[in-house]
């Protein structure tokens, strides 16, 4: 049970993330790249004085730390460039349907068991979110958009497999930040641009970066060893379907039977794949 709490917790971080996302660079308050950058920045400071307080805060060496490291800037990167011309709904079954490929292959290399079970969920739960996000007919899909989310997808697929095996996941996590900062802080001298931000934007940004990104992601290493790399993969399919129903109550958005019917396969699917051994 407290698995599965610290799990949906963190869904909510996750979703927390494009709400803040859309209520920043959707209002026009603040560009994707400057809000990326900036959660960056959020997030390796929240972390790094989170461990200075807690006196963890040591030097552990570079071993294991390139993939997670270059998997979240090509996530954060990916994910901001891309939406710069992708529809959110073709963007999140890019980026969810890479980050399935990607965990599911990681689990096969670590020969994790993967139950038939797990398969037909994963299944379910993303034939819900075809129905919740397949775009609109005459809708086309840009290919460099499509590529850099898909870039976007492996690099969050690789963060999660890395912190499959991390003892120590608040260290880690802001170990990732940090070292992040370095190839990131480099971007930002070509990049950042925050004369046309508003004050809503980079605060909205700051927020995604401590919160839902810094703390969120070190709450995701410290319940990925136990889910297994099948099961966290499959258990982020929740997030759009969390995303949307936060739309609902905070952004106004309409509801509607297909996002009723998509949430019924999404969470059906999650809870059928992620059923434990009877043993």
């Amino acid at each position: 049970m407290r698995l599965l709490f610290l799990t949906a917790l963190t869904m909510i971080a996750f979703a927390g993330n494009s709400i803040l996302n859309r209520l920043a660079v959707g209002s026009g308050s603040i560009a994707p790249i400057d809000f990326a950058m900036l959660r960056l920045v959020a997030g390796a400071a929240t972390l790094g004085a989170l461990l200075s307080i807690t006196r963890k805060l040591r030097w552990t060496g570079w071993t294991g730390k390139t993939l997670p490291v270059s998997g979240l800037l090509a996530y954060l990167i990916g994910f901001s460039v891309a939406y710069l011309q992708l529809d959110a709904g073709s963007g999140a079954l890019i980026l969810f349907g890479v980050v399935q490929i990607t965990m599911f292959a990681g689990a096969l290399l670590a020969k994790d068991p993967m139950p038939l079970r797990r398969w037909l969920g994963a299944a379910l739960a993303f034939c819900g979110l075809f129905v919740m996000l397949w775009p609109a007919q005459g809708t086309t899909l840009a290919l460099a958009p499509a590529f850099w989310m898909i870039f976007a997808g492996l690099g969050w697929g690789v963060y999660s497999l890395a912190g499959t095996r991390e003892p120590d996941p608040t260290l880690a996590t802001g170990w990732n930040f940090m070292l992040a900062l370095i190839p990131g802080l480099t971007l930002m001298v070509w990049f950042l641009d925050l004369t046309t931000a508003t004050a809503m934007g980079v605060s909205l940004a700051l927020i995604s970066g401590a919160v839902t990104s810094g703390l969120g992601y070190a709450l995701w290493y410290r319940v990925l060893p136990a889910l297994g790399p099948g099961r966290a993969a499959i258990a982020q399919l929740t997030v759009p379907v969390i995303a949307a129903a936060a739309g609902v109550l905070f952004l106004s958005e309409p509801v509607g039977l297909r996002f009723v019917l998509a949430a019924i396969l999404v969470f059906a699917g999650v809870a059928f794949a992620s059923r434990g051994n009877p043993k």
